[in-house]
Parts: structure tokens; C-alpha cells; sequence
């Protein structure tokens, strides 16, 4: 369900419209997540609103807990789907920098990690 349907074997798209058949509600599901990739892979973060009611509608719990986590940072979700700006580099740097840190856990103080940090960029 998570992957396009043009990226599935055509066994593995029959599969998944037997499932999708089967079960209403995760057919229904499976079009809103469908929907909320359009909007990512589009940068339609104007839809969101839309897509939000939509998906509550639906009343599936799992639905309706991901569009509250949504609604807890709604600007930041909006600029997101919006804006060509991406964090992936900094968040590449923290993820190197947690890493070393565990490596070093317990076994040097703050100076040498410190050494070790500037060392390894």
C-alpha cells in the first residue's frame, strides 16, 4: 500500500486489489495515503486542509491520530508539503554526530569526542 502502483510486480498489484477488495475500510485507507503522497511528490501543501477533513471522514483510528499528529506542528506539515527547502544534510550531520557519540559511551570524556568530532568532519 505504502509503494505506487506502477513500482508493483503485476502479481503484487492483483494481491493487493484482492486485499483492497476485501476490506472497505483499508481501500478507503489506501486512498487517503495515496492522496497524502500525491501531495508530497507534488508539493501541494494547499491541499492539506482538504485532504485533513477528507481523512477524517473516514473515521479510522489510525487516520484520525496521524491528522492530529499533523495538526500539532500544521505550519511547519504546510511548509513541508510546500517550500523546496529540505533539512536532509543537517539531519545527516546530527545523525553522524549521535553515532559517534555512541561509539564513544563511557569510554573518553567530552574533550576527546570533541577531538574525534572535529577529526571526523
Amino acid at each position: 500500500m505504502l509503494s505506487h502502483p506502477d513500482h508493483l510486480e503485476h502479481e503484487q498489484q492483483l494481491q493487493l486489489k484482492a486485499v483492497l477488495d476485501a476490506c472497505p475500510e483499508l481501500e478507503r485507507l489506501s486512498e487517503r495515503i495515496q492522496g497524502f503522497a500525491r501531495m508530497m511528490a507534488h508539493r501541494q501543501g494547499h491541499r492539506l486542509d482538504e485532504w485533513t477533513k477528507a481523512a477524517r471522514g473516514e473515521q479510522i483510528p489510525e487516520l484520525d491520530s496521524f491528522v492530529r499528529g499533523l495538526g500539532r506542528d500544521w505550519d511547519a506539515v504546510v511548509a513541508g508539503l510546500t517550500l523546496p527547502h529540505s533539512s536532509g544534510v543537517v539531519e545527516g550531520h546530527v545523525n553522524r554526530l549521535k553515532m559517534l557519540k555512541r561509539q564513544m559511551y563511557g569510554r573518553a570524556n567530552p574533550d576527546l569526542l570533541r577531538k574525534r568530532v572535529l577529526l571526523a568532519a
